[in-house]
């Protein structure tokens, strides 16, 4: 499967949020149009996760979502790749203030580094997207590699 990059480093500073806002909206947040996933789960998305998705933290601990991430923004549409590809990694997905598995977190798992989560209902039909990034710590990449598999 292709994944495709954007290149948000192409618009002005001052307009590098609000195009990629725009894209994020027409990609993932119409309903009319929705992000299946290739085992059929329909995946909502809204507007408002854009924040919590492409910022990233200053501070790790302090969680401040203060820096739009260049990066992240980059893979926006690998979010939709991920979902839909066949050959991802299906691991539960790890809460970290509660530090437990959960059975309704799914993480996808593709080129050995990106994941995207989500939460998936009780029948498997729908869920809701929690985020996406790519995965910069080797530790990190193990633990997941190294998570129960998603049933």
């Amino acid at each position: 499967m292709a994944y495709k990059k954007l290149k948000p480093q192409n618009y002005s500073k001052e307009n590098i949020e609000s195009a990629m806002r725009e894209i994020w909206k027409n990609e993932y947040c119409i309903k009319e149009n929705p992000i299946m996933t290739f085992d059929n789960i329909q995946v909502s998305f809204y507007e408002d996760m854009f924040d919590h998705c492409f910022y990233e933290s200053a501070n790790n601990k302090m969680r401040d979502k203060s820096i739009l991430s260049l990066n992240r923004l980059e893979k926006m549409l690998w979010i939709k790749d991920t979902l839909q590809d066949e050959t991802a990694i299906l691991k539960l997905g790890w809460h970290r203030d509660k530090k437990v598995y959960l059975n309704n977190r799914r993480v996808n798992f593709v080129k050995g580094n990106y994941v995207v989560v989500i939460s998936v209902n009780k029948q498997k039909t729908k869920a809701r997207f929690i985020t996406a990034y790519e995965i910069l710590e080797a530790e990190n990449i193990e633990k997941i590699n190294n998570s129960p598999d998603w049933e």
